[in-house]
């Protein structure tokens, strides 16, 4: 099992210097990657519904802060030596496809080939709107045809692409990424949609899970993937190639007296246990909010889970 955590997008961790500080902590204890959300702008009305809480109300629109995803992990390639680079996910609807596939490019040259691209279609309509992207309906559609564009231009010499959304010829594409033949793309998800377009155009499944609006637990975790591991066999690919890659939060008490334990609760031996549950089930890589309200609850968590968690996987 390989470990990351989440950068924090807002409050007072999401500054240079706590951020540095989190990300090189993260980089020395040996974490596998660290991840960073997207949201362009935050518009003041939100009607869409929400897919993570079981309100559909969005946690994050208070302030409106973020952070802008690639700009933020470009800043942390440059003090960091080994954690991986996750835009987690990043809305590809939401950028002209050539120059996102130019800034991921650079960000894997840059870092030395420490990329991983995290991808989804969004939940937000009115963050479309507000950002002139191409019609939220056909969000799903807008993904697919980027995402085979971004393929095109990072591993042809003489890049040619003719879709509905995306066109484009004659064209010099370099630097391309360091790694070869480009850097594994995470697709996140939990429709049959997104299943698909993990096993037909990317290299791991990525959903959200351990959270009350999607448990995600084990059983319904293998029938998914058992859909995942279908799909790709009829695309003629190799179903043990793909990662699995799960979001989860590392919560900091238990559930209520009477109540089932929430996953990743409790004590280290029950976390750990948890941990392995999963690892049997197909997980390769767990991924947690170990976010803390301040720098020094945000450092503290991360040794804490490297010590008591990720020093007995």
């Amino acid at each position: 099992m390989k470990f990351g955590f989440y950068l924090p997008n807002n409050g007072p961790n999401a500054r240079p210097e706590p951020l540095a500080a989190i990300a090189m902590k993260g980089d020395n204890l040996g974490f596998e990657c660290m991840v960073a959300g997207d949201h362009i702008l935050v518009p003041e009305q939100i009607n869409s519904p929400y897919p993570y809480t079981v309100s559909g109300e969005f946690p994050g629109g208070d302030t409106g802060e973020y952070f802008e995803q690639l700009t933020l992990l470009t800043y942390l390639a440059g003090i960091t030596k080994q954690i991986r680079l996750i835009p987690s996910v990043m809305i590809v609807p939401h950028r002209p496809p050539l120059l996102t596939a130019k800034i991921l490019s650079t960000i894997d040259v840059l870092s030395g080939g420490r990329l991983t691209v995290g991808v989804g279609v969004g939940w937000m309509e009115e963050e479309f709107q507000a950002l002139g992207a191409p019609p939220f309906s056909e969000r799903g559609a807008v993904t697919n045809e980027y995402i085979r564009a971004f393929i095109e231009l990072w591993s042809s010499d003489k890049p040619t692409f003719s879709g509905k959304y995306c066109e484009f010829s004659d064209l010099a594409f370099l630097p391309k990424p360091v790694q070869n033949p480009y850097p594994p793309i995470w697709v996140g998800g939990h429709s049959r949609a997104a299943l698909r377009r993990a096993a037909t155009l990317g290299d791991g499944w990525h959903p959200v899970g351990a959270i009350p609006a999607n448990p995600l637990e084990p059983d319904d975790l293998s029938e998914k993937i058992s859909l995942l591991n279908r799909y790709a066999e009829e695309a003629g690919r190799d179903p043990a190639k793909l990662d699995i890659s799960m979001k989860a939060p590392l919560y900091d008490s238990v559930s209520e007296s009477g109540s089932p334990r929430r996953r990743f609760s409790g004590s280290s031996e029950e976390i750990l246990q948890d941990v392995q549950t999963y690892a049997n089930h197909g997980v390769t890589h767990l991924i947690f909010d170990i976010r803390g309200s301040n720098l020094n609850s945000a450092l503290e968590k991360l040794a804490w889970f490297a010590e008591d968690i990720m020093a007995h996987c």
